[in-house]
């Protein structure tokens, strides 16, 4: 648990300083061992990819006065995945009522649905390694947040309301306590949205219920299941001559995929774009550009997707099929229902 205000804000007593130890009971023993904190490498540049901030400590951030960035963070977090949700039950200790300066918090119960725009905060190295409300270290460069009321452990979508960009985090600390604030992100989740800079942001926070998480998860078979499959079905060509005389194979792609590659050349890959707006269906997920772009030629050859187009694109080391734009999660979804009925895909929705 922690306590934290903006820079703006005037000191607080000293004799404040004994709260800490008031509320370490509102820690809890974790459900599992803490995992490791990440540790940033000891030299090396920054990465070009962040923004610049003011360092920790010095009064010049959005942030607390003395919290920030860390000094080395590590490559490539853009890149860190999505806390995958999953249904825990709640920790006890941690889900207990308990009051910060007056006023009492109350944690909701499980299984509540909830959803809250307002505006959104970010930690970072100030807390660094310290124990958070669930019993386990924090790590700035793990997807996990804040939250004054929803249970521990629980998982939330966060939407940045500027620039539309989504991400799930898991939250197991108790904060901000901040009037003016909803919840506070790791430093990586605040990278992800794109507030890192400002400090805060607008945001929506919607609570994931036990049924949305099975279809995520669910969502996230399929695609692994399809992406894999291509793989697995590949077959070797050579000759039991060439087997004798120890000539080394080669995969070939499945006989299904062959004829797609083999018609059309393979159009260039579209980078996932990283401020684009919209929904879009994805399709599927490969480990090769050959066979998203074969199962890309079948689509369109049964003219799955209707008037609207389907691209290759590339993100985390998968070549993904998108269909879209779509203004709306609601027209994304009514498209991924004719697409299911179509193709025989399980579509997910995503948004860019």
């Amino acid at each position: 648990m922690r306590i934290r205000f903006q820079a703006c804000h005037r000191h607080l007593n000293t004799s404040l300083l004994l709260l800490p130890l008031i509320l370490a009971g509102c820690s809890s023993v974790p459900l599992n061992e803490p995992a490791p904190v990440a540790t940033a490498p000891a030299v090396g540049k920054k990465p070009s990819n962040l923004p610049a901030l003011p360092p920790a400590g010095s009064g010049r951030g959005g942030y607390y006065k003395d919290d920030g960035p860390g000094d080395n963070p590590p490559d490539g977090l853009l890149d860190t995945p999505d806390a995958e949700p999953r249904v825990e039950p709640p920790l006890a200790r941690a889900n207990r009522p308990y009051v910060v300066f007056g006023k009492t918090y109350t944690p909701m119960p499980d299984g509540r649905p909830y959803k809250q725009r307002g505006i959104g905060s970010w930690y970072g190295k100030k807390f660094h390694g310290q124990k958070t409300s669930s019993g386990e270290l924090y790590d700035m460069y793990k997807m996990t947040a804040a939250h004054p009321t929803l249970p521990i452990p629980s998982y939330v979508r966060v939407t940045h309301l500027v620039n539309g960009k989504q991400v799930i985090v898991r939250v197991n600390d108790r904060g901000p306590f901040h009037s003016g604030r909803i919840i506070d992100l790791s430093y990586t989740a605040a990278l992800k949205l794109g507030y890192l800079g400002k400090g805060s942001g607008e945001l929506e926070v919607e609570l994931l219920l036990p049924d949305e998480i099975a279809r995520i998860n669910a969502g996230r078979t399929q695609l692994a299941s399809r992406a894999e499959a291509p793989q697995q079905a590949e077959v070797m060509a050579v000759s039991l001559a060439g087997a004798d005389a120890g000539i080394e194979t080669r995969p070939l792609p499945p006989p299904e995929i062959l004829p797609a590659v083999v018609q059309q050349s393979a159009p260039a890959v579209v980078p996932m774009p990283a401020g684009a707006a919209g929904y879009y269906v994805q399709l599927g997920a490969f480990s090769r550009q050959a066979n998203a772009e074969a199962e890309r030629g079948r689509l369109q050859q049964n003219q799955a997707a209707g008037p609207q187009a389907i691209e290759v694109v590339q993100a985390g080391g998968l070549y993904r099929l998108h269909s879209g734009p779509f203004a709306s999660r609601e027209e994304a979804a009514a498209a991924a229902t004719r697409l299911q009925s179509a193709s025989g895909a399980r579509p997910v929705i995503v948004q860019r």
